[in-house]
């Protein structure tokens, strides 16, 4: 064994010490944590020959690359619909390190870490009041859980044709129908070779809606008769979160061909709360939904799932099973996720989510949602008393969407981001570029809103 690694070994206990007191030091400053850096490391230092050992590189780490670490799991990082990382979620997810499991199998001998996940996958639906004929899986983010439902939709779509994609490929189009569909969406279109360009869109509903008109998307569906289609549907739009209308599309299921995928990846949790659930409702005729972790649910990253419908598990099986890898066994004789999603390796993502479901429980969820809403509108009503700033959109949700009159929107953005204090993100709605805070923190609060308006209007002084 090599020296410097039996020596680490010995000293393990002493090593994650060190680790734990540099994390809490992290945590314990992360509400005032700067939210941009300048700083630059240099990218071509050279490997040593003989290793540092594990504490010299942690000093070596902190005083080169730490300050590249800004806070975007803290309370004003309101870019990218970022979630936290809850208390109890930091803790599954240490320990899903320290166990370093590659969850696959529910039974037999060997790795039965994936009896968690399932577990898992259950508490998810009883949270998110959605039955128990889906079936689901972790996976890294949204992109991965909207490619992986949009796999099996594929597979279901050739069925219908009579043709097996996975082993055949692609030989006919496949219709596609969506508003507005969220960039990872059309991204895992072009990696299934379906092509991000081969959706139809679907004209938005009026007046500051971003929900698809119903009737457009009936009109387009009665042209393509019996022909199978996959319609993706939004739970919360990127700007402005907008909901489609669940329940008249499910409807248009009774008449026309159709998978019905809906990307909720942060809307979802709109489940957990009384005030907001209703704008689910419908969701559960959905035939795959995606739904990210790392957003609102609050856990480190990278950690999302996916929902299928139990009766597609053979479409499902035929996309992802490995079924020329004899040592793994027959694919339909047993359950593993080895044959249900595109990872044949992966960690235990279920085990920081199992934790925080069973710290906090359906109350801690709803206080979450409910508190991020709230702190969107308390901005969102700011933003209205500037003459300055102008909503582009009302504030529906958790999302706040502004631009400056008369300013350049991005030097303005580019302003407020310097000041470390705050980071937002760019947008373009309706053709007016502007600015997008996402609020899904449950660490931010009124004195975060305060600190961030006080910055802005010294901006506006100027």
């Amino acid at each position: 064994m090599d020296t410097q690694l039996k020596e680490d070994l010995a000293q393990l206990a002493n090593l994650l010490e060190l680790a734990k007191i540099n994390g809490l030091d992290f945590l314990n400053q992360l509400p005032d944590r700067f939210t941009s850096t300048s700083y630059s490391p240099n990218p071509t230092t050279e490997l040593n020959q003989t290793g540092l050992g594990a504490s010299k590189v942690l000093d070596l780490f902190k005083s080169t690359h730490e300050p590249l670490i800004v806070g975007s799991s803290g309370p004003r990082y309101w870019g990218f619909v970022t979630g936290g990382a809850t208390p109890a979620s930091i803790v599954g997810d240490m320990l899903a390190t320290f166990y370093d499991q590659n969850t696959q199998s529910v039974s037999g001998q060997g790795d039965v870490s994936a009896l968690i996940e399932t577990e898992t996958i259950h508490l998810l639906l009883d949270l998110l009041d959605l039955p128990e004929d889906f079936f689901g899986g972790f996976v890294t983010g949204a992109t991965m859980s909207n490619f992986t439902s949009l796999a099996v939709a594929r597979q279901w779509v050739g069925k219908q044709q009579g043709i097996d994609i996975a082993r055949n490929g692609i030989t006919n189009r496949i219709p596609i129908f969506s508003a507005s569909p969220h960039s990872s969406a059309i991204k895992s279109l072009s990696m299934l070779g379906i092509g991000s360009n081969q959706v139809d869109l679907v004209k938005a509903l009026p007046a500051n809606r971003e929900a698809m008109e119903v009737s457009d998307l009936a009109e387009k569906l009665s042209r393509l008769g019996n022909q199978p289609s996959i319609v993706i549907a939004s739970a919360g739009t990127v700007n402005t979160v907008d909901f489609d209308n669940f329940m008249a599309i499910s409807e248009l299921k009774k008449q026309y061909n159709f998978w019905l995928h809906i990307d909720a990846a942060f809307g979802a949790f709109a489940a957990c709360s009384p005030r907001y659930k209703d704008l689910l409702k419908g969701w559960e005729t959905a035939d795959s939904i995606t739904v990210d972790c790392h957003k609102w649910l609050n856990v480190p990253y990278d950690n999302a799932f996916f929902l299928v419908k139990k009766e597609h598990r053979i479409c499902q099986v035929e996309t992802f099973q490995n079924s020329n890898a004899p040592y793994l066994g027959d694919p339909m004789d047993k359950f593993t996720y080895l044959n249900f999603l595109p990872e044949n390796s992966r960690r235990l993502r279920a085990l920081p989510v199992w934790f925080t479901l069973k710290a906090y429980g359906k109350n801690g969820y709803r206080d979450i949602v409910e508190n991020s809403i709230r702190m969107a509108k308390l901005f969102s009503s700011y933003i209205e008393s500037k003459n300055e700033l102008q909503l582009l959109a009302p504030t529906r949700l958790n999302n706040v969407v502004f631009t400056i009159k008369n300013q350049d929107s991005a030097e303005f953005l580019s302003a407020i981001n310097a000041t470390g204090k705050v980071f937002m993100t760019p947008t373009v709605y309706k053709g007016t570029k502007g600015i997008r805070a996402s609020f899904v923190n449950w660490r931010t609060n009124e004195k975060d809103i305060r600190m961030v308006t006080e910055e802005i209007d010294k901006l506006l002084a100027v």
